[in-house]
C-alpha cells in the first residue's frame, strides 16, 4: 500500500535547476509526484513556490525520499511532531534516524519550534534538556551514546536555505560557476569585502590550509594576514605546518629554496630535521617560547594567540606533535573551534576542505581557492552549496589578497 505526503519549497526553482533536481530526486528514491501547485515569480528577485504531493512504496521509503529532499530545502507542509527514540548501543543511531543537513534546522516538539543547534551535514539530532527547556543538536555519530533521544525520521523537522543573493555581479554568493576565467582581481576585492564584513559583525575568519601555501611562496603573506588579524582560526595538516617550520628553520619547503626554486643538497632532509626540531621542543608553542622557532605562519599565530588545529593522515613524517593521530579526536577539536566562525577561505587542500565543508553550518559562506577546478566541484557536490571556487594558484591569490586588505604589505616587503 502506497503511501504520500505534501511538500513545499520556496525560491529561485527555476533558474537555480532546484526544482528539477528535486522532480529527479524524487524519481531516484522510486517514487512518484504530483505538482498540486506552481507559482512562478514574475520579477528576477521574485521567488516561486511548489507544491508537491510525493508517493512512496512505503513509510521507510517515503522517509528516506523527505530526508533527501530536505537537503534542497524541501519540507513538508503539515510536518507534525517530531517522533523521538533512545539510542541502545554507544555509537549507533537507532533505525530510522533522521539523517541531517548543513541548513538552518528546527524541530517540532510539544508544539514548539526548537532552532537546532550547529547545524552540520551527515549527523543525527539528539535531544537533550537544559535546565527545564528542552535542548536539539546535531550529533556524529560516534558521539552517540546508549539512551540518548534521537530524532528519527522527518516527521517534525523543517529546514531554511540560505536566501539567495542575486546581484548582476560574477561572484554572487549564491551562485555555482566554477571557472578560470573570471576577472581575478574583482574576486580577490569581494573576498576581502567578505571577510571585512566578518570581522565587523564581530565573527571571526576561519582558513583552511595545504602544504602549497608554502611551496608556492606565499607564506609571507600569509604571516602578515595574521598578523593584522584576518586568521583566527587554521585548520590543516601535518603538512603545512611542518613545511612552514622547515621554511622558516632551513628557508626550503620539501628541500626547495624557496628564494631560488631550485633544490638544495641535503635538502631532502629538511623537513624531517624540522620535525625532530619541534618534537624535541616538545610542541610548536614551546619551540616558539624557547626562541627555537622564529619566523612563519606557525610562529604568527602563537605569537598572535590564534587557534589552529592540526589533523593528521597515515602518510605523515613525525608527526609534530600538536597533530591529531586520532581522526576522531581531531573532528571533535575542529567542530570546537567553530564557535562565532562568520567567514571561511580554504586555499589548495582537497581533503581537508571537504573535510571542513562537511561540519560548516550552510550559512557560514565559503571561498575555496585551488589550482585545480575538481577540488572546488568536489567541495560543492559533497554538499557546501555556498561554496565558492576560485581557480587560480594559490601563491598568485593569497599575494593580491594581502594587498588588497593591507596597504602597507607591498611597502613592508
Amino acid at each position: 500500500m502506497q503511501v504520500s505526503e505534501t511538500v513545499e519549497i520556496t525560491g529561485h526553482l527555476l533558474d537555480s535547476g532546484v526544482l528539477s533536481r528535486v522532480l529527479e530526486d524524487i524519481r531516484e528514491y522510486d517514487g512518484d509526484y504530483v505538482v498540486d501547485r506552481f507559482d512562478v515569480g514574475h520579477d528576477v528577485g521574485d521567488p516561486s513556490y511548489v507544491r508537491i504531493t510525493v508517493t512512496a512504496e512505503d513509510d521507510d521509503a517515503l522517509q528516506r525520499m523527505l530526508m533527501r529532499l530536505q537537503t534542497k530545502g524541501v519540507n513538508m507542509v503539515d510536518p507534525g511532531e517530531a517522533n523521538l527514540a533512545a539510542a541502545e548501543v554507544d555509537g549507533v543511531f537507532p533505525d530510522g534516524f533522521y539523517s541531517t543537513t548543513n541548513l538552518e534546522t528546527k524541530l517540532r516538539l510539544g508544539g514548539r519550534w526548537l532552532t537546532v543547534r550547529n547545524p552540520e551535514m551527515d549527523c543525527g539530532l539528539v535531544v537533550s534538556e537544559d535546565g527545564a527547556e528542552p535542548v536539539v543538536a546535531t550529533i556524529p555519530m560516534s558521539d552517540v551514546r546508549a539512551g540518548m533521544r534521537i530524532v528519527c525520521t522527518a516527521q517534525g523537522v523543517r529546514v531554511s536555505v540560505p536566501v539567495q543573493e542575486r546581484t548582476g555581479d560574477g561572484f554572487g554568493f549564491m551562485e555555482s560557476d566554477v571557472s578560470s576565467e573570471k576577472p581575478q582581481a574583482l574576486l580577490v576585492r569581494q573576498v576581502v569585502d567578505g571577510m571585512r564584513s566578518a570581522k565587523a559583525a564581530g565573527k571571526r575568519v576561519l582558513w583552511v590550509g595545504g602544504p602549497g601555501v608554502v611551496h608556492t611562496g606565499a607564506a609571507p603573506a600569509m604571516v602578515a594576514l595574521v598578523d593584522a588579524g584576518f586568521v583566527d582560526v587554521l585548520f590543516a595538516g601535518n603538512a603545512l605546518a611542518t613545511h612552514d617550520i622547515e621554511s622558516s628553520l632551513y628557508g626550503t619547503s620539501l628541500g626547495v629554496d624557496l628564494a631560488h626554486g631550485r633544490g638544495v643538497e641535503h635538502g631532502h632532509e629538511h623537513h624531517i630535521r624540522a620535525l625532530n626540531t619541534i618534537r624535541k621542543a616538545g610542541s610548536i608553542r614551546a619551540a616558539v617560547e624557547q626562541g627555537v622557532l622564529t619566523g612563519g605562519i606557525m610562529h604568527a599565530l602563537v605569537t598572535h594567540d590564534k587557534e589552529f588545529v592540526l589533523v593528521g593522515s597515515v602518510r605523515d613524517d613525525g608527526p609534530l606533535p600538536d597533530v591529531y593521530t586520532d581522526v576522531i579526536e581531531g573532528q571533535r577539536a575542529m567542530r570546537a573551534a567553530l564557535t562565532d566562525v562568520g567567514y571561511c577561505i580554504m586555499v589548495a587542500t582537497m581533503l581537508h576542505s571537504v573535510a571542513t565543508g562537511n561540519i560548516l553550518p550552510a550559512t557560514i559562506p565559503l571561498v575555496c581557492v585551488d589550482i585545480n577546478p575538481a577540488t572546488v566541484t568536489k567541495l560543492a557536490d559533497r554538499g557546501s552549496s555556498q561554496a565558492r571556487g576560485i581557480v587560480t594558484d594559490v601563491g598568485l591569490f593569497l599575494e593580491q589578497l594581502a594587498l588588497e586588505l593591507l596597504p602597507d604589505y607591498r611597502a613592508n616587503r
